[in-house]
């Protein structure tokens, strides 16, 4: 985990991506920061420390999971978003609670495999540039020294990509065939390695010939030599640590499965998965096919509209591993201009570069983004609040006509303004009957 960045860091950050919700922002931030404090203190007072888990209450669209997801991205952690309507109950048909984190450790191991692979890419290339010279010039060992030259012109080549598109044979290990049954996934929820399995039971070699541009050529052979300077051993030891450490559980619709079953509602997923959730953010072992994990110290984040409940709702031994609760706030029209605006790759800076690549040259002006974030304030009031979703409705129909005949306007100019956003909008706004328009 970063040290760099403070409380205020991490908002500021966050803020660059996301419109609003301060008080949100700054609960996550001293959630982050207090993970940072405990690792920097004495060993025996750590494993006394736990995180301080979060529920996010607020309507859908206003920023709740990107809140988590682009925190998580800013300090490096091991993240994973999951709807707790996909669990069910011990017993019954579903994906149990536990598998979350055997999700949780797959995304610490690639992140981990990942960095390692960067540390040692130069090496890499250097043993696959290694192997393709010895295909274009086959060692003879009849004059070293003609040879040894003879490499080192071909070597200069390779690098100044003369010899891009040229094609050689290579050798490369073929994928093993997926299984074809439904129990491959129940093994693995056990924490079970089957594919682990079937290649020890695999005869002979597994690789095969396959004829590859050089440019190709070097990014598979250099990916495969990667392997031989990473440790397995050290990216499950550092993957674990990450994940007991700084992983970070993004639990959403936590308020499905809020309250007791009842006759309106049987499904065994409510007041069961709450039970079942209850040791893994208390803190508990679970199996994983890298290893035991311990869950003490993951960090879990809760979030949920709470429409028709509350999160008073749930099992009280739940509520209480959730310390901090955190209310967002429904968007505003103020709100949807900034997030058109203001956001590093906001909407509008996404269709600009979307319809550039046609050689259209998009702009909108204040009165045309005024305008939408109007209509969209008016339609989220008619209609269910989706938030900020909503905005990609309102720009898809707007630029609908323009993206369908792009191809065919390379050149052009396209202003959106207010004038432009009502004619586009108008049979939507005015239409009571808008459920053809909504996502």
């Amino acid at each position: 985990m970063s040290a760099d960045y403070t409380p205020a860091e991490i908002v500021a950050q966050l803020d660059k991506y996301i419109v609003g919700q301060t008080e949100a922002k700054k609960s996550i931030a001293i959630s982050i920061r207090n993970r940072w404090r405990r690792l920097q203190i004495d060993k025996d007072l750590q494993k006394d420390i736990v995180p301080k888990n979060i529920i996010m209450i607020g309507p859908t669209g206003v920023g709740k999971t990107e809140i988590a997801r682009r925190m998580a991205q800013l300090i490096k952690a091991p993240f994973i978003k999951v709807e707790a309507t996909k669990y069910t109950e011990v017993g019954y048909h579903g994906r149990d609670v536990e598998s979350m984190i055997r999700d949780l450790v797959k995304v610490s191991v690639d992140q981990v495999q990942k960095e390692y692979a960067e540390k040692h890419q130069e090496k890499s290339r250097v043993v696959a540039e290694d192997k393709i010279l010895d295909i274009l010039i086959p060692p003879t060992n009849d004059d070293p020294e003609l040879e040894a030259d003879l490499r080192d012109k071909f070597r200069k080549k390779l690098k100044n990509g003369e010899l891009n598109d040229k094609e050689i044979e290579i050798q490369v290990e073929a994928p093993m065939a997926q299984p074809m049954f439904a129990a491959v996934n129940s093994m693995e929820d056990m924490g079970i390695d089957f594919q682990d399995i079937l290649s020890k039971f695999s005869p002979g070699s597994n690789s095969q010939t396959k004829r590859v541009p050089v440019k190709e050529a070097i990014e598979i052979l250099a990916k495969d030599a990667t392997k031989q300077f990473i440790d397995d051993d050290a990216v499950t030891k550092e993957a674990i640590y990450r994940v007991e450490n700084t992983g970070i559980i993004f639990i959403d619709e936590i308020d499905k499965v809020a309250g007791r079953n009842d006759s309106s509602n049987p499904d065994v997923s409510r007041g069961g998965v709450q039970r079942d959730l209850l040791p893994i953010v208390e803190g508990s072992s679970v199996t994983t096919r890298q290893g035991i994990v311990n869950t003490d110290h993951i960090l879990f984040i809760a979030a949920g509209a709470f429409h028709s409940n509350k999160p008073s709702d749930l099992m009280p031994e739940l509520q209480g591993r959730f310390p901090i609760r955190v209310e967002l706030d429904s968007l505003s029209e103020e709100d949807y201009k900034k997030i058109l605006e203001v956001p590093k790759n906001s909407l509008i800076k996404q269709y600009i570069a979307m319809l550039a690549t046609e050689g259209i040259e998009l702009s909108f002006d204040d009165e045309g983004i005024a305008e939408i974030a109007s209509s969209t304030c008016k339609l989220n009031e008619q209609m269910q609040n989706i938030g900020a979703r909503r905005l990609h409705t309102v720009l898809e129909k707007i630029l609908h006509d323009i993206s369908f005949s792009a191809p065919e306007r390379k050149g052009e100019s396209v202003l959106i303004d207010k004038e432009t956003v009502i004619n586009n909008l108008k049979d939507v706004v005015d239409n009571e009957d808008l459920s053809k328009y909504i996502l």
